[in-house]
């Protein structure tokens, strides 16, 4: 009768079979390699860092603009830190426990355990392949300055921080509302 480890380590290898047999549906990914600046993040596809700025700048100043009292905006935004993309890995790992004892009565286990990690690929439609990405991070926003008709008026000064707050998730002190001139 085969013990508990060898069942499990059977099934973790059907079910290894079984996911990479399954075929995967074909989606556009960007480019993944380590040198690479491209982000996939809302709405805005495989562009560069400061393309997605000025996306986000644009949307933000586009929402500002149809606050009551804020007038014509301009936004700027500094990224913290690139997108990240995280690669799909297939772990596998074996453990083995031994019970051995001595002649004189004494016993000691030995635990043998084996670990192995690869990044799982996926086949382009011209044959090459690429690391399977199972999840996309969007950059952090490290600071936010508007510059408003309204900048000056306090009430519109602290709708305007809030919803910055909202949208970025931005702490009050990285936000600057000034006055258009």
């Amino acid at each position: 009768m085969p013990k508990k480890n060898h069942l499990l380590i059977l099934f973790l290898i059907g079910m290894l079979l079984f996911v990479a047999v399954i075929p995967l549906p074909s989606s556009d990914q960007a480019d993944t390699s380590a040198e690479s600046e491209s982000v996939s993040t809302a709405g805005v596809t495989g562009t560069s860092m400061g393309e997605y700025e000025t996306y986000l700048e644009n949307k933000t100043a586009d929402l500002l603009k149809q606050v009551d009292g804020v007038g014509e905006v301009t936004v700027m935004l500094t990224l913290k830190s690139g997108g990240q993309k995280i690669i799909e890995k297939d772990q596998s790992s074996v453990s083995q426990t031994t019970e051995e004892a001595d002649s004189e009565g004494g016993t000691r286990t030995v635990e043998d355990t084996t670990s192995d990690k690869t990044s799982i690929y996926e086949q382009e439609a011209d044959g090459s392949s690429v690391p399977y990405v199972s999840k996309e991070l969007s950059p952090e926003i490290e600071g936010v300055v508007v510059i408003a008709d309204g900048g000056d008026n306090a009430v519109v000064a602290q709708s305007i921080t809030e919803a910055v707050q909202a949208l970025f998730g931005v702490e009050a002190h990285k936000i600057k509302i000034m006055k258009r001139a």
